[in-house]
């Protein structure tokens, strides 16, 4: 380890987490320098919902490599792009009724996607202010960070964050309160404080935030409610989206129609840097290289997300599958939380986006270490860190995911007997 503790910044994270050197990483499993085997439900955060280097898409890209390939073109046309763009209108967008929406290719990381947003928002509408919700996570570069709930990202920024209006999210004061209601009342109160904003911008499952959903009811009025004070509707999409909640964008079949729709993380299928923001052709009113960026033509990622969507979206076979393996994974998690049911465990989240939260962070944390030292990657989300979360790739086995919750029902009860027998003292 010492290169990294000599060489890398102190600002690494996940590998304090995980402290072993990988060497390897196959569908579901990441392979330790020593040969140790783990489950991966950590996923790149999100990005590897295909698995690690599946066949059909490390294929497609030796083969564009060793065709010589456009590697880097700026915004150029090139015929990975031409195949992309072909690809994602025909398989994803056509058959949701979403063909008329056009594509920007921003800088390659879901934050550089936010930004565009919000920064095309502000120009379309010309107003400053923008609406965003409690524990939301949008990016840690400025702009996006204005937009981040998180104390402990806000807390980097070394400048003032502004022109954000930070609203409740659904259910953030219980299932009686209407926080739509709430919205509405200080949108229209010309006291409230509150500017009149360019945009909303929604996770409609919350990710880091842990895991918190909302419901298509609640969505519908969001959007009535923007419609009404005339501000876009930004849906952020770059961790639930991409097939994790078992549709391909998170808000399908909840009656709503976003002005844009950032995506990033799973998008290139392999691991690969690629950031898009979806937008209504009336809102394409930037100027030629208005926003722009040197990587935001990742030809590689074209190759490998025209070859995902090809192998698993032509059919509903794999949503499907998704359905029924979250299904799984949540029915092993509720008996875990009625299990220690005396510590108000519940499980949260939709489709293989999932989780237990725990009374505190220390206990999800000594549950996550468990599972590491057992053979699980699995990491925290949460205002305190206190929701065990499951990002396990889409594609893993069934008798995969029975072997990652058997390590975690162990770690469970490890946390939790630990914990009774504490108390008792």
């Amino acid at each position: 380890m010492k290169h990294f503790e000599q060489n890398e910044s102190g600002v690494r994270s996940y590998c304090r987490s995980f402290p072993v050197i990988f060497k390897q990483a196959q569908g579901a499993e990441l392979i330790a320098e020593d040969g140790t085997r783990y489950i991966d439900f950590l996923a790149g955060a999100g990005t590897l919902n295909y698995g690690h280097n599946h066949p059909v898409l490390k294929q497609a890209l030796l083969d564009y490599i060793e065709s010589d390939g456009l590697t880097h073109g700026l915004d150029m046309y090139s015929l990975a792009k031409q195949r992309f763009l072909e690809t994602f209108n025909r398989i994803i967008l056509k058959p949701r009724g979403m063909q008329e929406y056009l594509v920007q290719f921003t800088g390659p990381t879901g934050t550089n996607a936010v930004e565009a947003a919000l920064k095309l928002a502000r120009k379309v509408t010309g107003r400053n202010n923008i609406i965003s919700f409690t524990n939301g996570f949008h990016g840690v570069s400025l702009g996006a960070l204005a937009t981040t709930g998180n104390e402990h990202h806000r807390g980097g920024a070394g400048v003032n964050l502004n022109d954000v209006s930070r609203m409740p999210y659904a259910n953030y004061f219980g299932k009686d309160v209407s926080t739509i209601a709430m919205m509405e009342k200080l949108l229209e109160d010309p006291s409230s404080g509150v500017d009149k904003p360019a945009a909303v911008i929604v996770e409609v499952v919350q990710g880091e935030g842990g895991l918190n959903c909302a419901s298509a009811q609640w969505l519908r009025g969001l959007e009535k409610l923007c419609r009404k004070h005339e501000m876009l509707l930004i849906v952020d999409d770059i961790q639930a989206g991409c097939g994790r909640t078992g549709s391909f964008f998170s808000f399908e079949n909840m009656g709503i129609k976003p002005d844009m729709i950032t995506l990033s993380k799973s998008l290139s299928g392999y691991g690969l840097p690629f950031a898009v923001v979806l937008l209504r052709p009336e809102l394409d009113q930037w100027k030629p290289g208005e926003h722009n960026g040197t990587f935001r033509g990742n030809n590689h990622a074209f190759v490998t997300a025209a070859a995902a969507f090809e192998q698993f979206w032509q059919t509903d076979e794999f949503a499907q599958s998704v359905q029924r393996k979250g299904d799984r994974i949540r029915a092993r998690m509720e008996q875990i939380a009625k299990r220690y049911s005396a510590h108000k465990l519940f499980v949260k989240g939709r489709g293989m986006m999932l989780g237990i939260n725990c009374p505190d962070g220390e206990s999800a944390a000594q549950v996550c270490e468990f599972s590491f030292e057992n053979g699980l990657v699995i990491e925290t989300s949460g205002a305190y860190s206190q929701v065990v979360k499951c990002l396990c790739p889409l594609i893993i086995s069934e008798e995969q995911i029975d072997q990652a919750m058997d390590i975690l029902d162990r770690a469970f009860a490890d946390t939790f007997a630990d914990k009774q027998v504490n108390k008792a003292s």
